[in-house]
């Protein structure tokens, strides 16, 4: 899940193998919050059902993504491709499509990768116990858990970046949250905290999910609206603004890269990136380092005063910020045109019509942008 966004799904009537509740938060809070869950829960599509295929994929999406920036690729995502079967069989290159500009494009081929196994392994069918789910390729503790519990009742916590500021909150732990110590502090408080036979394991890790998403809000808590606020240490500390702690993370890499946008009002000049580089497998206009402009332009069979510079694109990733100038020039009809460098494996015009069905990154709908080539009334989602 998102550090500041997640899902959460309704309550159910549904029972899985449960264990006598801990001597953890009284049953009186469980039920306060799961009252108030209740209540408040946000209406998001994959909360309207409990298909284990689809609380996985929506698990999968909102990993460091905010809910509102998945519920359109979740939506499409689920009319192409609806069943594990489907995914099972969709070629890479669809997949890909389907997931561009959600960028992390590695889940997306965790995502396939697992589905194949699934079909080929297990029937088609999820396997309910989490230890068994983080057999399959992408699923760590914190997914495992939350399909076990979501989907299959199953007495599993979660730890995602919402429920760690919520325990690291209601129990004033004012550790770096990112050390092991802490980690394994809040799974364990997680476990404790599980209801017994009286509750539904899913529906109280979404109520926790839920509170951090939406009140327990990483800067500015919203402790007036909180309703466990009375049961929180670090409110009653006045300290709930400083927690959770953790040690600043290190500056991204600063990657200074040129793209040259070839085109015409039919066509568009793009490059396949090898499977094994950053953006894998996704189309752009041709890029190189700064340094290696030199050799870009030289394969493309162009020279420097055949192309115009129209704007820089700024593009942060987790651990790099790149800036990207932008040059512009025309794709004549009947140039020929060799791989352009050792990051990509092909090369092709691509008419405009197409565009939207290739997989591609956010950063090549920017670069386009700042290109200006598209075509009148083309929208570059």
């Amino acid at each position: 899940m998102s550090s500041t966004e997640t899902a959460t799904r309704g309550p159910s009537d549904r029972r899985g193998p449960v264990a006598p509740a801990s001597s953890g938060l009284p049953s009186a809070l469980r039920e306060k919050l799961l009252d108030w869950y209740v209540t408040v829960r946000r209406d998001l599509p994959w909360r309207r059902t409990r298909d284990p295929y689809a609380v996985w994929l929506s698990e999968t999406m909102l990993q460091q993504t905010r809910v509102e920036t998945v519920v359109p690729y979740y939506q499409r995502f689920m009319r192409e491709l609806p069943t594990m079967a489907a995914l099972a069989e969709a070629s890479e290159e669809r997949v890909l499509a389907l997931w561009s500009g959600l960028g992390y494009y590695r889940r997306a081929r965790m995502l396939h990768a697992a589905a194949k196994e699934v079909v080929r392994a297990h029937g088609g069918r999820l396997p309910t116990e989490a230890a068994e789910l983080r057999r399959l390729e992408g699923i760590g503790a914190y997914t495992a858990g939350a399909i076990a519990s979501i989907a299959f009742a199953r007495r599993e916590a979660v730890v995602d970046g919402n429920v760690a500021r919520v325990l690291a909150r209601l129990h004033a732990i004012e550790g770096d949250i990112r050390s092991s110590r802490v980690v394994t502090r809040l799974w364990t408080l997680a476990r404790d905290l599980l209801p017994g036979a009286e509750g539904d394991p899913g529906d109280w890790n979404q109520a926790l999910m839920e509170l951090g998403a939406t009140v327990c809000l990483p800067r500015l808590p919203r402790c007036d609206v909180c309703p466990v606020h009375d049961q929180c240490a670090a409110h009653a500390r006045g300290i709930e603004r400083e927690l959770p702690r953790s040690v600043p993370k290190k500056r991204p890499i600063v990657v200074r890269r040129l793209a040259v946008v070839l085109a015409s009002p039919r066509a568009v000049l793009l490059a396949r990136r090898r499977a094994d580089v950053l953006f894998g497998g996704l189309w752009e206009p041709p890029t190189s380092s700064n340094e290696g402009s030199g050799d870009l332009t030289a394969r493309l069979g162009l020279r420097a005063q055949d192309l115009e510079h129209v704007g820089d694109v700024v593009h942060v990733l987790s651990h790099r910020r790149m800036t990207v100038e932008v040059r512009r020039g025309r794709l004549e009809r009947h140039a020929r045109f060799e791989v352009p460098g050792p990051e990509y494996d092909a090369i092709e015009r691509v008419d405009w019509s197409r565009i939207e069905h290739l997989a591609r990154a956010a950063l090549t709908r920017k670069i386009l942008q700042v290109a200006k080539v598209a075509p009148r009334g083309l929208r570059l989602t």
